[in-house]
């Protein structure tokens, strides 16, 4: 991935995670931000849809990136999975993001 590092600005603080950065995969699939935890590599993406659905390009970062999960924050007010390894997360949500990454 060609990125940069992401500062923690407090807004990474729900992560809890040292590690986190944004850019592109060789192929030019980008991903919003990119974070290591508990050695395994995870993804985020930020939509602005009220139904986002999977991409290609949401793909590409699965596979070049070997994201163990992806997660789509939207505007909207549930949460659903996408793919097996996509959910799409509520932004209202976005705290539960913490729990699932403490199991």
């Amino acid at each position: 991935m060609a990125g940069r590092p992401v500062g923690d600005d407090g807004a990474l603080s729900i992560l809890h995670t040292g590690e986190a950065y944004f850019g592109a995969t060789h192929n030019g699939a980008e991903l919003d931000l990119m974070f290591f935890h508990k050695g395994k590599r995870y993804g985020v993406e930020v939509k602005f849809s009220e139904a986002p659905e999977v991409t290609r390009s949401m793909h590409i970062v699965l596979q070049d990136l070997g994201l163990e999960h992806l997660w789509v924050i939207y505007s909207g007010e549930h949460n659903y999975p996408a793919h097996e390894r996509i959910t799409v997360l509520s932004i209202r949500k976005l705290g539960e993001l913490s729990q699932v990454l403490a199991v």
